[in-house]
């Protein structure tokens, strides 16, 4: 076979849509694929064990510094990519969160950390899906 004929790579995901009293968006700038800066929502990688609302409520400290609770569940989002050759189906469960305490420092896979308003947290954001997460939110 081929390198053409290797099948997709499932990838699961978590994240938090972090919302303050003000209705402000917490927001992380990181890097993608290319190494160019992006404004964009923490999520990451579930690890073995572990449920979609504990691997959010985990990745949004590590990448924000904060400690956070989930309101809700807001469902999964599926979106499709390729990276080194090879098709991705990234499933991203996302969660509505409030912050309840600023724990730590955001980590080495984080440059910047802001709080936006939602309109301002619109224009910054680069992916679609993150601003119609951010847009379905009353």
């Amino acid at each position: 076979m081929g390198e053409g004929h290797s099948g997709p790579v499932f990838e699961f995901s978590a994240g938090g849509l972090v919302l303050d009293e003000g209705g402000r968006v917490l927001l992380i700038r990181a890097r993608d694929l290319r190494n160019r800066p992006v404004w964009t929502l923490p999520k990451g990688t579930l690890v073995p064990g572990e449920t979609s609302a504990d691997a959010a409520l985990r990745e949004v400290q590590e990448e924000t510094g904060y400690r956070c609770e989930v309101v809700r569940d807001l469902g999964p989002v599926i979106y499709w990519f390729q990276r080194d050759g090879r098709r991705i189906k990234k499933t991203v469960r996302w969660f509505l969160m409030r912050p309840l305490e600023k724990v730590g420092d955001h980590d080495h896979e984080v440059d910047e950390v802001g709080w936006a308003d939602r309109d301002e947290a619109l224009t910054r954001l680069r992916y679609d899906s993150d601003r119609r997460l951010v847009a379905s939110v009353p």
